[in-house]
């Protein structure tokens, strides 16, 4: 029997609820997961006092009816009468000896035939249409009644967790035909919607279009710490990661991510700690409130963004559509029109953004992934971004779903260059008494970076640009090398010296030094990490701060809990306090580097092994092994080496003790032989999507990869994939063995992986040398296209940043080109290309806009 007459939850979950006694007032019995209760139990209107007289019972059932028949045309004078009905029908769920196991297993149309069947001839008196009309509510009030059955008695789902798959998902489903069924003209929103979505587009502008540069703290506490979206946002790149495909050529460009993600419904978006996932989320949801949104995204114009931060509801699950506002805290979610949100996506007008899959524990990750599947197989034209870490989930995750997976690719030179003048540019809006130096802090910063190794491989995502930003002010100029040396920089920046050298020395009565400071946020950090959060609630935070308060002697007299954590949360800037009164960390690399330290001080070694193979504790582990002491540090390498998992498991935290190497200061040579030993056999990657994957473990890598001059060329190739993606000098000369192989597939792969090193540098040992035969050479930004030019130009030439013609005619070597790929939108018409007599083929990306004004003769493919 098919529940044709429908009514959303939104509106039936609060009737069907006074159907059933109050989860305090239900049989003890029901905590026990092994036992069933009667229905008759259950009920509020049976028993001695029942809460719900029948007079109540039949209220209700003229409440339902009345909302049900809304989009039924069913006449007045049949509705009292099968409201009585109905209310006969329900009454007899107190009388049945059926239990909520029972009444889960049966389903809602045969636990409603079960009900019909035990009052016979109750809908005598109904005429024909009136007694369909109640059989099928009745369906849907049964499936109503299931459905809060299951979501107040976990035990029910974990029993039957098919049959309780089955009803949320017919839950689902029953929503959006009852939103369709009640859809005005030309399914144009109410104007009591239209009127909180005006509302609601303003509050995610102001929500979300301001964005914190990292390490300009201000001194004065009254003073925003953050700026404008608008003044600051880098226009980030990302390139298509399609993880199944074996071979990989230079035909998937680096984009800006607003062209990327042109022409997809849905993405899963890829990228490291700080890469910028998260500000491409504000960006899209800002752009898309305002109706500003470029003319590649035009398919995204008139929809509602909806953020939804996984880490506000990574212990709960992924909310029902009518929870979203709920969830995440949004401070309209009490104003919102009864399924507006279920409204919006049955109506297909919502960009729906999942921001950091990552950040809900590994365990959670899965009912996550099925959850969001269903959203997407119920609500499919909706538009769908997903962000992760790229280790924090499988390759082709969703690819089930329809979902194309995006990476943020790491920052070029030139974008490096523009953060950080914009980054001494938002300075200038501080209270710091150094405005006249800044210039002279971003040009010497604009010059030191090309110079040194360890900066070039440290700026290439915005949160450790920013660090770098930061440092080299606090320093004037003075930079240290390699991560943990900048953070340890950053923690002596602001934790001690900002405030006394500011001469900010009263701002709160508490005064506290950078060691009491730095183990209150270390603990904060490990009870996020030991309970693996993304953030506490205010309560939770006081409490951690209590508890260690007596054993730090300095903190004593300073004042309670609450004076120590605004102290903390104003003065550090390594704190953030939301609308809710939840704190979290100004970001989660920040909160693993604190952690980690913790987790050394306390020995909780065991604690860090038994998460090793989860993604989300590898940046912790690699910290925790630059902390520890040289037993401590052997003793973290060789556990992760230890047996006792298997599979995929096993392979991450072999890899992982490889990885973590590159930041050992000190390790006896028999555990330094016997991880490159138990690794070696490894690092011969057998398919490209585990050569990518390698790029992560750094250079250690190298020391381990076979002689490439005794690997076929399909081997080569894979290699070159894996070496590319390794920022070190030691890297070049490695891909230098394999320059003068005639294989198409690796020569791209080789030139394609220009934009990750010295430009000159790798132009003289790689680029130079590589067989320009059918081989298109990509150029990303300035400093390439004058390195090519300086080679003598090449006949084939792929732009894969942003250029003007004007910049093209420059660099280009007229008499050369005779093939120009285009995998960037130039904007303007091809009549410049008249100055390459030469020229015989352009090639355009076929996710791009279509060119015009092209020169007769040159043909064009795509």
């Amino acid at each position: 029997m098919d529940p044709a007459v429908r009514l959303a939850s939104a509106v039936a979950d609060p009737i069907v609820s006074q159907l059933l006694l109050p989860v305090e007032a239900a049989p003890a019995s029901l905590k026990d997961a092994t036992t069933s209760e009667l229905l008759a139990h259950l009920v509020s209107f049976r028993g001695e006092n029942p809460a719900l007289s029948y007079e109540g019972l039949l209220s209700l059932s003229q409440e339902l009816v009345e909302l049900a028949s809304a989009a039924h045309r069913l006449p007045a004078v049949e509705r009292a009468p099968i409201a009585v009905v109905l209310s006969r029908t329900l009454w007899i769920i107190g009388e049945l000896d059926t239990t909520d196991v029972q009444a889960v297993r049966l389903g809602p149309q045969d636990y409603a035939r079960r009900l019909r069947s035990a009052v016979p001839g109750a809908d005598r008196e109904l005429t024909p249409d009136a007694a369909w009309f109640h059989d099928r509510l009745l369906v849907t009030v049964c499936l109503h009644l299931l459905h809060h059955l299951i979501r107040r008695s976990p035990r029910l789902a974990a029993r039957l967790p098919e049959r309780a798959h089955r009803i949320r998902q017919l839950i689902d489903l029953n929503d959006v035909e009852a939103v369709r069924g009640l859809e005005g003209p030309g399914g144009r929103p109410s104007v009591e919607d239209a009127d909180f979505e005006a509302r609601y587009a303003d509050s995610v502008v102001e929500q979300y279009n301001r964005v914190t540069i990292y390490g300009i703290d201000l001194p004065n506490p009254n003073t925003p710490d953050n700026w404008s979206l608008d003044a600051t946002y880098l226009s980030l790149s990302a390139e298509f990661d399609n993880e199944g495909a074996e071979e990989r050529e230079s035909d998937e460009p680096v984009l800006t991510a607003d062209r990327a993600l042109s022409g997809h419904e849905r993405v899963l978006l890829r990228g490291v700690a700080g890469a910028g996932k998260t500000t491409l989320v504000q960006w899209l949801a800002v752009s898309t409130a305002r109706d500003a949104l470029p003319p590649e995204l035009e398919a995204l114009r008139g929809r509602i963004p909806l953020v939804l931060p996984v880490r506000r509801f990574a212990r709960e699950g992924f909310p029902a559509p009518d929870d979203f506002l709920t969830a995440v805290r949004h401070p309209l979610a009490d104003e919102a029109p009864d399924g507006w949100v279920a409204r919006v996506l049955t109506e297909e007008r919502a960009l729906l953004l999942v921001d950091g899959i990552d950040e809900a524990p590994e365990s959670e990750r899965g009912p996550l992934r099925a959850a969001l599947k269903r959203l997407m197989r119920i609500y499919s034209g909706n538009f769908c971004l997903v962000t992760a870490r790229p280790s924090a989930v499988e390759p082709n995750w969703l690819a089930d779903e329809g979902f194309d997976e995006l990476a943020l690719a790491p920052m070029n030179r030139d974008q490096v260059a523009a953060f950080i003048t914009a980054w001494h540019t938002a300075a200038r809006n501080d209270e710091g008494k150094d405005h006249s130096r800044l210039d002279e802090y971003r040009d010497k910063l604009l010059a030191s970076i090309p110079l040194f190794r360890e900066l070039r491989g440290l700026a290439t995502n915005p949160l450790m640009c920013g660090l770098i930003c930061a440092l080299n002010r606090d320093r004037s100029g003075s930079l240290p090398k390699g991560r943990k040396e900048l953070y340890e920089a950053a923690m002596e920046m602001l934790l001690q010296r900002r405030d006394p050298e500011r001469r900010v020395l009263y701002a709160d009565a508490v005064r506290l030094q950078r060691a009491p400071r730095e183990r209150l946020l270390r603990k904060l950090a490990f009870r996020m990490l030991t309970e693996q959060r993304a953030e506490l609630d205010m309560d939770e935070a006081l409490e951690e701060i209590q508890r260690s308060l007596p054993a730090i002697p300095s903190t004593a007299g300073q004042g309670g809990p609450q004076a120590i954590f605004r102290h903390l949360l104003l003065r550090t800037g390594l704190l953030r306090e939301q609308a809710d009164r939840s704190m979290e960390f100004v970001h989660r690399t920040v909160q693993d580097y604190l952690a980690a330290k913790e987790a050394v001080e306390q020995g909780a070694f065991d604690l860090l092994l038994a998460h090793a193979h989860e993604s989300e504790w590898e940046e912790v582990i690699r910290m925790a092994v630059a902390h520890a002491r040289p037993g401590e540090c052997a003793r973290l390498l060789t556990g992760l080496l230890a047996p006792g998992r298997t599979g995929m498991q096993r392979n991450r935290r072999r890899l992982l003790a490889a990885a973590c190497l590159e930041h050992v200061t000190e390790l006896d040579p028999e555990t330094h032989d016997r991880i490159r030993r138990e690794t070696r056999n490894m690092l011969r990657p057998a398919t490209v999507a585990a050569a990518r994957g390698l790029g992560w473990v750094g250079p250690i890598v190298l020391e381990m990869l076979p002689d490439p001059s005794t690997v076929s060329d399909q081997e080569a190739h894979r290699l070159a994939v894996t070496v590319t993606r390794i920022g070190d000098d030691a890297a070049v000369h490695y891909l230098a063995q394999l320059r003068n192989r005639a294989s198409l597939e690796l020569r791209a792969e080789l030139a394609h992986g220009w934009r990750n090193f010295d430009t000159d540098h790798y132009a003289e040992e790689i680029i130079g040398h590589l067989d320009p035969e059918g081989l298109y050479f990509p150029v990303s930004d300035r400093v390439e296209l004058a390195a090519l030019r300086k080679l003598g130009g090449r006949e084939r030439v792929q732009i894969v940043g942003h250029f003007t013609p004007d910049e093209l005619l420059d660099g280009l070597v007229p008499d050369q080109l005779t093939h120009l790929w285009l995998a960037y939108d130039l904007g303007v018409r091809m009549d410049w290309l008249s100055a390459f007599p030469h020229l015989t083929t352009l090639r355009v990306n076929p996710r791009l806009p279509r060119v015009t004004g092209v020169p007769e003769g040159v043909r064009i493919l795509s």
